[in-house]
């Protein structure tokens, strides 16, 4: 099915969730709109070309219509609310949260298939989905499980670079160092300098994305494991799906780790084109370098606490309260760490976003599965306490445009409950997952011969000169 029309279907099927209480229906009825083929790539051959015309044909139609005015508020602040990214694969609404291919989180939760009934969507599933535009079957999920799975082959130099590494080197450079050994291999550089037609370069960027996010598992359980365990490895498991597969590499068997590892890996897999991580992977992508090349870049970008070290940052902060007020800490006395921290003139760390002006949905889901499976858990109690205490003291600073929660807020408490208690590790995690998000976008940029970008830049004396003339 064309695409455009699945992307009408899925509109459709928004309505239809909240309207009907039978879901099995409205999966069935999504289902019959879509191929039973297995095979991913088959399907993007499908859609590739009509989407290369309607970019085309709109493009002659509409290129000349303005989206808006820039601002020296905006050029100041680091571009802020300016539009000027094409990204199929997700869109961020300021109150709704955000949308992968149309489809909200709880969306998601209901429609993908999971490991087991009720379960937790599988990430391999979002990847379809942010692919296609489609929601797969379970044999297709399937399917595409045991393709990455036949391509999880990491070559032993890869250990080796990482290896090279101090073993107190953070988390997120050795992790990021194995992405640059997996590089070695690159289908697209190899393509490139046989010489290809600009057409077909999403073929070789589909192999190495694919194979990319088949082999990031191992590289960061690795580097786990070489860090916090001894350097005991923990073999993959070809019978486990891609996030218990994950789950199991890092040395936490139980099921219910397994379904938060999936969960994890979906719900960070992609939020806009405008985040450090993922701008960074779609820029270095422009100038046609590999993925594994944009992907290192994002994972750099990631690396900062501004952006996914901020996960790092909330538990070690929750854990700053335990340790001087203890864990059966009242309202009150948090009130008073949460103003002596802001008083310091620092932030509470998992609050607020840049686009974001509610609660992160991806905040929520995660709040449900601890709900779910660790209610008594005392970091988890400190977390809903927070969630009723620094909103309303960010709202009386009068300068946090909102004051919610993000998805940050919570991960950190959900991991530290089943195990995984390092916390400088966490941006690792984050950064595994949004390999799907940054990779599937990469493929669509090729598909549909998105070009370098290349915004233009002024100096500050520019910008008055500017102004002084408009004042005239």
């Amino acid at each position: 099915m064309a695409f455009f029309k699945s992307l009408t279907a899925l509109s459709k099927l928004r309505s239809r969730v909240g309207q009907q209480s039978n879901l099995s229906n409205s999966v069935r009825w999504l289902q019959m709109q879509s191929s039973p083929d297995l095979d991913l790539q088959s399907h993007l051959r499908e859609l590739i070309p009509e989407q290369q015309d309607r970019l085309k044909k709109f493009k002659a139609e509409h290129g000349k219509v303005q989206l808006g005015n820039i601002t020296v508020d905006m050029v100041l602040g680091g571009m802020r609310g300016m539009t000027g990214l094409l990204w199929e694969t997700s869109l961020l609404d300021p109150d709704e949260g955000i949308r992968f291919r149309g489809l909200s989180i709880p969306e998601c939760q209901k429609l993908l298939p999971a490991a087991k009934p009720d379960g937790e969507p599988l990430p391999e599933g979002l990847l379809w989905l942010l692919l296609t535009g489609k929601v797969p079957s379970k044999e297709q999920v399937d399917a595409l499980s045991k393709e990455l799975q036949s391509r999880a082959v990491v070559p032993d130099y890869v250990y080796k670079a990482i290896d090279a590494l101090p073993v107190t080197s953070h988390p997120m450079t050795q992790f990021a160092t194995g992405v640059m050994g997996l590089q070695v291999q690159s289908e697209f550089q190899k393509a490139y300098e046989k010489g290809i037609h600009k057409s077909k370069y999403w073929e070789p960027t589909y192999e190495d994305s694919m194979n990319l996010i088949a082999r990031v598992p191992l590289v960061a359980s690795y580097v786990y494991r070489r860090i916090y365990k001894d350097g005991h490895i923990i073999p993959k498991d070809d019978s486990l799906d891609y996030g218990g597969n994950f789950s199991h590499m890092l040395g936490f068997d139980s099921p219910q780790m397994q379904e938060l590892m999936r969960l994890y890996v979906t719900i960070h897999t992609d939020h806009e084109g405008g985040n450090v991580s993922a701008h960074t992977g779609h820029l270095v992508a422009s100038a046609l370098s590999d993925p594994y090349l944009s992907f290192a870049a994002a994972l750099n970008g990631l690396a900062g606490p501004l952006h996914g070290l901020a996960n790092q940052e909330v538990l070690l902060w929750i854990k700053s309260v335990v340790d001087e007020c203890g864990e059966n800490i009242t309202k009150e006395q948090l009130k008073d760490y949460v103003w002596k921290t802001l008083n310091s003139g620092k932030v509470v760390p998992g609050f607020g976003h840049g686009v974001l002006r509610k609660t992160d949905p991806r905040y929520t889901c995660q709040r449900e599965f601890a709900l779910k499976h660790l209610p008594d858990d005392p970091l988890f109690q400190l977390v809903s306490k927070l969630y009723e205490v620094v909103p309303p003291i960010l709202t009386e600073l009068g300068k946090v445009k909102n004051p919610w929660p993000n998805v940050d807020a919570h991960s950190g408490v959900l991991l530290n409950y089943f195990g995984l208690t390092e916390a400088r590790y966490f941006t690792v995690l984050f950064g595994v997952s949004r390999s799907i998000g940054i990779c599937s976008q990469l493929i669509w940029d090729r598909a549909l011969g998105l070009p370098l970008e290349r915004p233009k830049s002024v100096t500050l004396k520019w910008l008055e000169d500017h102004c002084k003339k408009a004042a005239a």
